[in-house]
């Protein structure tokens, strides 16, 4: 990174009174200020100091006070480009921001305080007004308090009156984070470097990444998701740039040879954490439309001129569209932004109508990039658009239920991707992306409710925490389960009430139930929605189900990899059940003790199988005799039983080994059919599984008999496609596709003679031509 000069206080102070100064000509440039202000020639007070007072009884922000707009003005003073040339002296990059913010907000509560957030900001020259009447009421105190409240609070000498409308105008100033939060710099190089260390090759820019709680690091604002506003944005930018923002742009201005402003359109009304903004150099191609929404996708100039962001644009109106049809509601902005960022942690965030994403999750290079880099962008996508609903639209209240926006955006991507790119069969992939994930983490002591007590969830830290597997992979497995057992079509009808009811506003899991709860009763059933469902999201963990096939007995009991504890967790748990000579059919664990059920008793000596295509969120263990017959049917003809359920009897298997529940003997026996296997899931099923006992047993007498029964496993599948392989092709087919990685890895990675032979030949290849025989495989 070139030459970047970090402010100490001090210099900070100065540069505060410098570019407030320029920031109120510019405000009156554009504005003439603000009327009501300029009206009563308002004279602000003196800065106060922050202080170190203890902190606020509680770390939330009281409700007496609830903003319905912001008015921001932020002016990031960083240069694009740092040029070195000879006897010429270039400035130092800078990592100031200044700005100004006007928040408009109304009295529920006689108060003579305001309680709002800041963090890292010099803030300054606070002015409320009555916006009933229009007089200045006069600021006694402000106080930053220094602990994880991050509390701005400001004393007036008369009271905020119940039912009256008021305003708060701050300056601030702040400086630019180089750890991917709140306002950030990030930079790249702008073609070939003359040399290593080429500072003149280098770029910078600015982007905001403000989820959870780092709204408050570039503004003061109530940064709660449940103080909900409209923002009306200006963004002061040096000449050169573009900013983009929440909402389409009204018009970019100049105000002198350095400096331009643009200014946005009011938002919807929406949460801090989706305020964004980015100024840099990148460019769009073109700009698509989707209905009356257009869409562009920005990134580096480079990028953009070799069409990396042709699949985005191509993908992006389709699975727009694709939402709109489904929760029967139009996206509510004008335009669809998307950037692609050097640096950004994590992948995407789904800033309403500016989308920001890393590089690689939304750049796809034709004939370079991998057929898993594809599937990866497109879930990607169909995730950060899924959240202009879940999430955007309709917000969690608190952040102990961000699984109703993470745990809805993840389920509903597959069926985007799906729409988009049938050919992907990305739903069966919901089984080792998602589901196995959860199984995971959520099989440890130390895993988490759904949906935790608020008083649990307060920190930053505590929060931060929950943006994890758990909330992700075990949220959207819920939800598959919940739409399974009450019926796709009946879950749809609810999906769509509850998004139409909750419109701009924040909701709790309970409100979910409720709507779901009257589209089943409407539809004739009797399910306690609620009942059932706070038994997955309100407790930790998942059950196994055993299941006796003898006498029809069936038990649930609280799955832990180290159980050392006499669990008393239990669940109301769906179950589809099929066996060979019966279709699935749909039954209920209501009991936290053994119960007997027909469905489950092997008449004919068939099997049984609980769990058909994996629709339900815990784990199965049979007895011993019920086992046989399921590894039999494997081996004799293994479609005799579904897909998900060929990887499913291998993931329970080798996990109940490893809770030492049943023995390794038959986890290694769900593998044998794996030699007649084409199908992708049971084979990455058996590998991530395997993986664990390789790492177990390596540097021991077993390793090496273990990759001798690999390199056995896998021989026929490496040699079903050892036609593609050894001519340098893939098939066709996206699921083949994955089945030959597989097998290529398999084989690899064991030693299989064909593959090895295959593996140094094409490195010898690429060392002598530097060139890709594949194009792309994955």
């Amino acid at each position: 990174m070139a030459k970047v000069s970090h402010l100490s206080k001090a210099v900070a102070g100065t540069f505060v009174i410098l570019t407030i100064s320029v920031i109120a000509g510019l405000i009156t440039m554009i504005v003439f200020y603000d009327q009501q202000y300029s009206q009563l020639n308002v004279t602000y007070p003196p800065t106060l100091p922050a202080t170190t007072t203890g902190p606020p009884p509680v770390m939330r922000l009281p409700k007496n006070l609830i903003p319905e707009g912001y008015k921001i003005f932020i002016q990031p003073h960083f240069y694009t480009r740092i040029i070195e040339v000879v006897n010429v002296t270039s400035p130092n990059q800078t990592l100031l921001f200044t700005g100004n913010s006007t928040v408009y907000f109304h009295c529920f509560q006689r108060t003579s305080t305001i309680f709002l957030h800041s963090k890292d900001l010099v803030v300054s020259n606070p002015i409320v007004i009555d916006q009933n009447t229009n007089e200045k009421m006069r600021v006694m105190t402000m106080t930053n308090h220094q602990d994880e409240s991050n509390f701005l609070e400001i004393g007036l000498k008369d009271a905020l009156e119940t039912g009256g409308n008021y305003s708060l105008f701050l300056d601030f100033a702040g400086e630019v984070s180089e750890y991917l939060e709140g306002l950030y710099l990030s930079s790249y190089t702008e073609g070939i470097p003359e040399y290593e260390g080429d500072s003149n090759a280098e770029r910078f820019l600015v982007s905001t990444n403000l989820q959870p709680t780092d709204a408050r690091k570039v503004f003061p604002c109530f940064d709660e998701p449940e103080m909900k506003a409209v923002f009306n944005v200006t963004i002061i930018h040096r000449r050169e740039t573009k900013a983009l923002g929440n909402a389409r742009e009204s018009g970019t201005f100049i105000i002198d040879d350095e400096w331009h402003y643009t200014r946005f359109a009011p938002t919807p009304r929406m949460s801090t954490y989706l305020f964004a903004f980015t100024v840099s150099e990148f460019t769009s191609s073109h700009s698509s439309s989707h209905g009356r929404v257009v869409i562009k996708t920005f990134a580096r100039p480079e990028a953009v001129t070799a069409r990396h962001t042709q699949y985005a644009e191509n993908v992006t109106g389709q699975i727009l569209g694709f939402y709109e049809n489904y929760f029967g509601i139009e996206y509510l902005q004008q335009k669809l932004d998307q950037i692609a960022l050097p640096d950004l942690y994590p992948a995407a965030m789904e800033n309403w109508g500016l989308v920001t994403y890393q590089e690689a999750s939304l750049l796809y290079e034709e004939g370079v990039s991998s057929l898993l880099h594809k599937e990866e962008i497109v879930t990607i996508i169909s995730h950060e658009l899924a959240h202009q609903w879940f999430g955007n639209l309709v917000t969690m209240k608190w952040w102990n239920d961000i699984w109703l926006n993470e745990g809805f955006a993840t389920y509903m991507s597959y069926f985007a991707v799906d729409h988009v790119e049938p050919s992907f069969k990305i739903k069966d992939t919901y089984f080792v992306n998602d589901l196995h994930a959860a199984f995971r983490e959520d099989a440890l002591a130390s895993s988490h409710p759904l949906s935790p007590p608020p008083d649990d969830v307060q920190t930053t830290s505590q929060i931060t925490e929950l943006f994890d597997t758990i909330t992700y992979c075990k949220g959207a497995s819920v939800v598959r389960m919940l739409a399974d057992f009450v019926g796709e079509r009946v879950f749809h009808k609810a999906i769509k009430s509850y998004l139409m009811a909750f419109r701009y506003e924040n909701t709790e899991q309970n409100n979910l139930w409720e709507y779901v709860q009257q589209a089943v009763t409407e539809d004739g059933g009797f399910t306690d929605i609620a009942k059932v469902m706070d038994t997955w999201t309100n407790q930790i963990g998942y059950p196994v189900i055993t299941i006796n096939t003898t006498n029809g007995e069936i038990y649930q009991k609280h799955f832990l990899y180290n159980d050392t504890t006499d669990s008393s967790l239990w669940w109301y748990v769906p179950i589809r059940v099929m066996s060979n000579t019966s279709a699935s059919t749909l039954v209920t664990l209501e009991d936290s003790s053994p119960v007997k059920k027909e469905v489950f008793i092997s008449k004919r000596g068939e099997w049984i199988l609980a769990n058909v295509n994996c629709t339900g969120y815990y784990r199965v263990n049979y007895n011993p005799e019920n086992w046989e017959r399921l590894l039999t049917q494997l081996e004799i003809n293994p479609h005799g039983i579904p897909v998900m359920n060929r990887a499913q009897l291998i993931d329970d298997a080798f996990n109940l080994a490893r809770a030492k529940i049943v023995d390794v003997t038959l986890a290694l026996n769900t593998t044998h059919f794996l030699h007649d296997e084409r199908a992708y899931l049971p084979w990455e099923s058996a590998v991530r599984n395997l993986e664990y006992f390789v790492l177990m047993f390596d540097r021991s007498e077993v390793y090496g008999p273990m990759q001798a029964y690999l390199k056995s496993q896998v021989k026929d599948l490496y040699k079903f496609f050892s036609n593609y392989t050894d001519n340098c092709r893939v098939p066709d087919d996206h699921s083949l596709q994955q089945s030959q990685i597989i097998a290529i890895e398999v084989a690899c990675s064991n030693g299989l003679p064909e593959c090895v032979k295959m593996a140094t030949e094409l490195f010898k290849y690429w060392m002598n031509n530097n060139t890709n025989m594949y194009g792309h495989t994955g």
